[in-house]
């Protein structure tokens, strides 16, 4: 075990997260928490966690699950992907491995959304196998007590750092190591204003000692982030408003969602939905980012006195009663607008 090992578990022994819900010998739960921790907080996942194993408490239970279910119980976790993903894995688990999630490494990676990181934390927190992680707060401790120099996402900076990890990693509480790196990163040697006086190696913290640590890890290249447009048409009866279930690829893939149109098809949507349009406004621009663009959504609201009965019988669309639970999962932007009519009242019978 190195010394870095060592001084690390010491302070987890004192320090650590011991009571997060996930922190069990249950490869399913651990699984999950992995799942819905990539590129979200521990504290905003808890309340998704706790709700999402009330619904789905063993991995044949989400396999056989509905995925516009699996997806409502994801609704604002975002990053929609991992929901299918999981959902995908799940049925492969149960056809291919008797609804036990398997503990070899091969397997794991080859589920659908799991990489080598979230792989061997799995493996590690549930079966004590000893496992290299290399997730963002274990790279950025690595690379600031190592003063290991550019951005992690290149892949000679990252193959660096995969060495480093696999030289730290101890054989023996290989699961606590895990937990007790991550926390590392999470608590003490965060982006901003990292506590070096708390922390366990910081004596001999490369990026400590130069006074730099602002350095590590090296930023992406800077890049404009591109600006797109679109209009959603948010189309309303006395009692409803349609709602499309969007393809399975791309952005909020299987979600409901307003339809996305072109401005000067409105009047070709007018009169596929709806007899007689009672009312008709733009509202105001909604933005919406993503890791790579922004988004700049138009609504154009259009009040009908009744809506067809065409749109009732698809699979994919549907009226949709605001006084009712969501048909599945919901983008941020459409739970946004759904709230705003909502609140101006313009759907009766709610």
């Amino acid at each position: 075990m190195t010394d870095f090992a060592d001084r690390v578990l010491a302070w987890y022994d004192r320090h650590g997260r011991k009571d997060l819900p996930w922190q069990v010998r249950d490869a399913y739960r651990v699984w999950v928490s992995e799942i819905m921790l990539q590129q979200t907080q521990v504290r905003t996942v808890i309340p998704y966690y706790e709700r999402f194993m009330a619904r789905f408490p063993d991995v044949v239970t989400l396999a056989d699950a509905p995925v516009d279910d699996v997806l409502h119980h994801w609704s604002g976790l975002g990053y929609y992907a991992r929901a299918r993903n999981l959902h995908r894995a799940a049925a492969i688990v149960r056809d291919e491995h008797d609804g036990a999630f398997p503990s070899d490494f091969d397997s794991v990676t080859a589920l659908p959304g799991i990489g080598r990181s979230t792989a061997g934390a799995i493996l590690a927190l549930s079966f004590g196998q000893r496992h290299t992680i290399l997730d963002g707060n274990v790279k950025r401790v690595l690379a600031r007590h190592a003063a290991i120099e550019g951005w992690p996402g290149r892949a000679r900076v990252q193959k660096t750092l995969w060495s480093l990890a696999d030289e730290r990693t101890p054989a023996e509480r290989v699961d606590h190591y895990t937990q007790a790196i991550m926390d590392l990163g999470a608590t003490l040697c965060t982006r901003s204003r990292p506590r070096c006086p708390d922390c366990p190696v910081a004596a001999d913290c490369s990026a400590r000692i130069a006074g730099s640590i602002d350095r590590y890890p090296g930023k992406k290249p800077s890049k404009e982030k591109p600006l797109k447009t679109t209009t959603m048409l948010l189309a309303v009866s006395a009692e409803a408003v349609y709602l499309e279930r969007r393809p399975p690829l791309g952005i909020w893939g299987g979600l409901w969602s307003f339809p996305e149109i072109e401005p000067g098809d409105a009047e070709a949507w007018r009169s596929r939905l709806g007899r007689n349009t009672l009312h008709s406004e733009e509202w105001s621009v909604l933005r919406h980012s993503f890791s790579h663009y922004d988004l700049d959504i138009r609504p154009l609201f259009v009040a009908f006195d009744a809506p067809r009965d065409a749109a009732r019988d698809r699979d994919d669309a549907l009226w949709y009663r605001l006084d009712q639970e969501p048909p599945g999962g919901l983008a941020a932007p459409v739970r946004k607008l759904l709230d705003r009519l909502k609140d101006i009242d313009y759907v009766a019978n709610r």
